[in-house]
């Protein structure tokens, strides 16, 4: 994404690649969530006419 800006080269130098590492962790998360919880067996999604609990926007 932005591999060829100095300042994203610079803060991988010095803070490590966040983005990979947290790629990374998200693919494991999935990894384990498949296999305990295959798919299909996942909560139930709300009903499209059923009211938005956080308001008509998505906001309180």
């Amino acid at each position: 994404m932005f591999t060829d800006t100095p300042i994203f080269s610079r803060l991988v130098a010095e803070r490590g690649d966040v983005p990979a590492e947290v790629r990374g962790e998200a693919d494991r998360i999935h990894r384990d969530l498949a296999r305990v919880m295959p798919p299909g067996t996942g909560l139930p999604t709300a009903h499209p006419h059923a009211p938005n609990p956080m308001g008509p926007h998505g906001t309180r």
